[in-house]
């Protein structure tokens, strides 16, 4: 029996992080929302380009060609257009087969607010203030960064990366960081807590329900031994010994785990991405997130806690 839509994982994704907008949002910017409407109106059989998210949407919902039974996830189109210039988007999500049928059109308005009535657990978008309003009304978004798009269709896995603090945990570690910024003192709270699990961050609700989807991939393995799994999960963190022991803690706490972990001491987190080759990458500090080794893989900012405060 297909999952209903309470007990998905819904991700909401604005056509601005999953086409490439550029020149219809300069014809917007240069001419306003009549000559918008025009241009979209024109080009309505124009297909879109692919945008920074585009590679991991459609192997996300390339999870329910995997258990059609249950179909556990789904993609909600969230667009600030009217029904009428979003048609165009409509008809691009159809060209790439995006099973994609659910939408929301605010007719020039936020989409943020209508997050929790499609029960999304991450809102992914190029427009930053609707992100930072979302994040503020305590809600899972991340602003998308541009970059090349690299979309290898004989690649069927699904990688997917979180930084720990202020994504997936709560920013109390790193606001006992921020206070004095002194790695000792952040390392003695750590050691001081490490038997005492962080409350859940912004992403905290993703990461547990794509842990279940990896259940899901394990069950099948057993009956099919032929099976390949398309999911993996890495955490890559600033964090090192002796802090690294909350992070295990947290997270059995919450019966997760990743399948691969890296305790980077304040190495560059590149270095590890370029291995890895997330097909998307979460972190709170946009220090982490300037270079991307050849601008190929897609980065989310996610605003949230102290890292992000005063730049709201």
């Amino acid at each position: 029996m297909a999952f209903q839509i309470e007990h998905k994982l819904v991700i909401g994704v604005a056509s601005s992080a999953l086409f490439d907008l550029a020149g219809s949002h300069q014809v917007y910017l240069d001419s306003g929302p009549e000559e918008y409407r025009k241009h979209q109106e024109q080009n309505l059989d124009v297909i879109l380009g692919k945008g920074v998210a585009f590679p991991f949407i459609r192997r996300f919902l390339n999870i329910n060609k995997c258990f059609p039974r249950q179909s556990p996830v789904e993609v909600v189109l969230f667009s600030r257009n009217s029904p009428e210039t979003g048609l165009r988007v409509m008809r691009s999500i159809a060209h790439y087969g995006l099973d994609i049928s659910r939408a929301a059109f605010m007719t020039g308005k936020s989409p943020y607010t209508y997050l929790p009535a499609f029960n999304a657990s991450l809102f992914l978008s190029a427009n930053e203030e609707d992100v930072r309003n979302a994040i503020q009304a305590g809600y899972p978004a991340g602003i998308v960064l541009p970059s090349k798009i690299s979309d290898e269709d004989d690649d069927i896995e699904l990688r997917v990366a979180f930084d720990f603090d202020g994504v997936l945990a709560d920013d109390e570690s790193e606001t006992v960081f921020k206070r004095n910024n002194d790695l000792n003192e952040f390392h003695a709270h750590e050691t001081e807590h490490m038997a005492v699990p962080h409350q859940p961050g912004p992403l905290a609700d993703m990461f547990q329900k794509l842990a279940l989807m990896q259940r899901l991939e394990e069950r099948m393995q057993k009956r099919d031994p032929n099976y390949r799994k398309i999911l993996r999960i890495a955490i890559i963190t600033a964090r090192n010994a002796p802090a690294h022991e909350r992070v295990v803690t947290t997270l059995k706490s919450w019966g997760v785990s990743a399948n691969e972990t890296f305790f980077l001491g304040g190495m560059n987190k590149t270095r590890v991405l370029s291995v890895f080759k997330p097909h998307i990458f979460f972190d709170d500090q946009l220090t982490h997130l300037k270079s991307s080794p050849g601008g190929t893989i897609p980065m989310v900012h996610v605003p949230f806690g102290v890292a992000n405060r005063g730049q709201i």
